[in-house]
């Protein structure tokens, strides 16, 4: 990881990034304690985090609209724009403005799939190809290391003094990131023009992740896995009140001991990456899911400890795979449209299993659904694996030492030519994923 710290630019995008990402992680947990402080219920609290995933369904028309515009100042937009939409916060008092909770959560969704989009496309502009896994575990590794942190911190502040401080510091955050990125200084190619009428423009994305092997069966086997992992946004806020019989800010300190497992994910996830391919990666991810909640599905502390350690792994290694095969098998002038749709595809799914989550959790009894969610996500991990030879490991990344030995060329498809104006080639450029 190293190497590709030592770019400036890379260096200049980390910083801003360092700042949004720990303006969300001390927003989004507190929102859900906020939700279910004002009324109570676990389905409302999980169904904040629905609200966030549902605007997901907008992702090709996101996407388009990403890559009509050079992705710097797009990015500093975005980040400008979801400043500005976490302000009605500030007016919520009670169990009747809960509606403007869930209504900034939709609209920070939305946000959230707009800057994964223009993110992906400005980190394949600032680092070259053999570097793209080490750069997205860099990001995943922060991004997991800031939930040793902040859903603690938020969850503390928000008892302590209530919500108006977490939104005054998420804005901050995403204003810095704004501000940093200004100061970014990319050479990037201006948008091709569209070759084909509009509704053919917004499906190219979907079109390509159908058409390449082994972004198809990624996508198929991540959005399995969503259609059960969802559940554990409502499921976990049941296990700490019925099951462990605590109060629900201790769900913060759960999922700090989850950040301390993806803190170890994100440091491994490069050389996952190198080893076992992006297929492999995504694969070890998702299945590493399934044993860790089978292990919520009896209720001791220790255990849970364990259980989310292991969860806290699987997902940067989850996001590294996906994010590193995206860039790496998508031609730059289409990735806003792959990076959305590929959100959409494995975010949709979740977000029915949250809604689903929310409403089941109150029938059913929470064991239950923590055993179908381990059952499902392992299969769903035995399918990925079983196609991880459709993405070989990578070139080991340059050294003073050793040459750089070049990827293959991968063959022009005409049609996506024609439909996105730029031939499919790998574009080792000096050029996301939140990840988001």
């Amino acid at each position: 990881m190293r190497t590709v710290l030592r770019r400036p630019e890379f260096r200049l995008l980390f910083a801003a990034l360092l700042a949004s990402m720990a303006a969300e992680s001390i927003l989004l947990l507190a929102l859900a304690v906020w939700v279910k402080e004002l009324t109570g219920s676990d389905g409302m609290a999980g169904a904040t985090i629905f609200a966030i995933i549902a605007p997901m369904t907008l992702a090709p028309l996101v996407g388009w609209v990403v890559d009509r515009y050079p992705r710097r100042p797009f990015f500093v937009a975005a980040n400008l724009a979801t400043a500005v939409l976490l302000s009605p916060l500030f007016a919520v008092r009670d169990r009747a403005d809960v509606r403007i909770i869930y209504v900034v959560a939709a609209l920070y969704g939305l946000s959230y799939i707009t800057l994964s989009a223009v993110l992906s496309g400005l980190i394949r502009q600032l680092v070259p190809s053999e570097l793209l896994a080490e750069a997205n575990g860099v990001l995943q590794t922060v991004r997991q290391g800031l939930r040793l942190v902040g859903p603690l911190a938020g969850a503390g502040l928000y008892a302590a003094v209530g919500g108006w401080l977490l939104v005054t510091l998420a804005m901050t955050g995403f204003l810095t990131a704004a501000a940093v990125v200004g100061l970014l200084r990319v050479a990037e190619t201006p948008p091709a023009a569209a070759e084909l009428r509009w509704p053919a423009e917004l499906g190219a994305g979907l079109r390509h992740l159908a058409g390449e092997p082994a972004l198809r069966r990624a996508l198929l086997g991540y959005g399995l896995g969503s259609l059960v992992m969802g559940f554990t946004e409502s499921l976990i806020f049941a296990y700490v009140d019925q099951g462990l019989r605590r109060d629900v800010a201790f769900v913060g300190v759960l999922v700090t001991v989850q950040g301390i497992g993806g803190l170890v994910g994100g440091l491994l996830s490069a050389t996952a990456v190198r080893r076992v391919g992006e297929v492999g990666a995504l694969a070890a991810g998702v299945t590493f899911f399934g044993p860790a909640a089978l292990a919520l599905a009896y209720p001791r502390l220790w255990l849970g400890v364990m259980a989310l350690l292991l969860a806290g792994v699987s997902l940067p290694l989850t996001m590294v795979g996906l994010n590193t095969l995206i860039q790496r098998r998508t031609p730059v002038g289409l990735l806003g449209r792959v990076a959305a749709a590929s959100e959409a595809l494995v975010s949709g799914p979740q977000a029915v299993s949250i809604g689903a989550g929310a409403l089941l959790v109150g029938a059913l009894d929470y064991r239950l659904l923590f055993a179908l969610v381990g059952v499902i996500t392992t299969a769903a991990g035995a399918y990925l694996w079983h196609g991880r030879r459709l993405t070989p490991p990578p070139p080991e990344p340059a050294s003073p030492h050793r040459p750089r030995i070049p990827s293959p060329r991968p063959p022009t498809d005409p049609a996506l030519t024609l439909a996105t104006g730029v031939d499919q080639e790998v574009v080792v450029t000096t050029r996301r994923g939140r990840g988001r």
